[in-house]
């Protein structure tokens, strides 16, 4: 495991802006930038750069390394069962290179717990919105971070300006953001990719709780998984050797995702449903322990232990 101390050094020397050819970059996400390179790839590249509330906080240290190099571990598993996606390589730790797509304008989450902090999880619907969630009435008699019996799924739309909105199924057809066999598909891979990772994570004392998933549409026009797949960033992950325990004595469980930021944001003051930048409430404690967890993640799903990469992306970018 990687020294406090390395990780306190690091604070200074986050990788938040990212520049490579004046004017290539096409697309600057709140945690990744696009690269193109061709019609048909681009690169992905990681910062480490955290967002919560829509607002970005700050940056974690390797946590864009982290994230990169799970996701990539992810997408490798996913050719056992069979899942279409945009990952071909990664030339560097913070830098995947990937299939062009067109992004779907919705974002399919899949959750195995009725729990959150935000006001768009399941939890807040439990208690606000009469246990109805995307067209799902949720059972009654449930408590905070119970399984559901079986997993639902709860999509949101992913507008290019504004706030995710919950949507149903139905909708979704019915509105055109896609068509009834595309979202058979979609719902299908969400599915598989869900239960097998959930196997995967038991496999290594982990309990994979909820994910979020994008799709996209490549060149030869097939539906395939983008962006990132079972990373802390897109998923909670749970120890499942102290969940029942905690859980039983009216605790939350332990968590090695960006749930533990949300919380600790949430515990220094910020307010959920204010307009208020949260950044404000994200000091560097939080950094620093953010950074373990993330890395401790890596580590326990993965089997790897973590490295952090030798050479900058400028200086990988600069070799280009």
């Amino acid at each position: 495991m990687i020294s406090d101390s390395t990780i306190q050094q690091a604070l200074a020397h986050c990788v938040s802006d990212i520049s490579f050819r004046e004017n290539s970059k096409t697309t600057s996400g709140k945690v990744r930038d696009i690269f193109p390179l061709n019609e048909e790839e681009m690169l992905l590249v990681v910062s480490d750069r955290i967002s919560a509330f829509d607002f970005i906080l700050g940056t974690v240290p390797y946590k864009g390394q982290v994230l990169n190099q799970i996701a990539a571990w992810w997408f490798k598993q996913m050719d056992e069962i069979g899942v279409h996606h945009h990952f071909i390589d990664s030339p560097h730790p913070n830098v995947s290179r990937v299939k062009v797509a067109k992004t779907l304008p919705i974002e399919v989450i899949v959750r195995g717990y009725l729990t959150g902090t935000t006001t768009t999880s399941a939890w807040y619907a439990y208690e606000y919105f009469d246990r109805m969630i995307c067209g799902i009435e949720m059972p009654g008699g449930m408590q905070k971070n119970q399984p559901f019996e079986n997993a639902i799924i709860t999509p949101t739309t992913k507008p290019k300006v504004g706030h995710d909105k919950p949507i149903s199924e139905i909708e979704i057809v019915e509105n055109g953001l896609v068509d009834s066999t595309v979202w058979e598909e979609i719902r299908d891979m969400a599915q598989r990719m869900f239960a097998f990772g959930q196997r995967k994570a038991r496999e290594n004392d982990l309990i994979l709780v909820d994910t979020k998933y994008e799709f996209g549409i490549d060149t030869d026009g097939r539906v395939m998984v983008i962006d990132e797949v079972h990373t802390p960033d897109s998923s909670r992950y749970w120890l499942s050797d102290t969940y029942m325990d905690r859980v039983t004595n009216g605790k939350e469980p332990e968590m090695l995702d960006k749930e533990f930021v949300r919380r600790m944001v949430i515990d220094n003051g910020y307010q959920v449903e204010s307009d208020e930048d949260p950044k404000i409430y994200m000091s560097d404690d939080i950094r620093i322990e953010a950074s373990k967890r993330y890395i401790r993640m890596y580590e326990k799903m993965t089997g790897n232990i973590f490295v952090p990469a030798e050479q900058s992306i400028m200086q990988y970018f600069e070799s280009l």
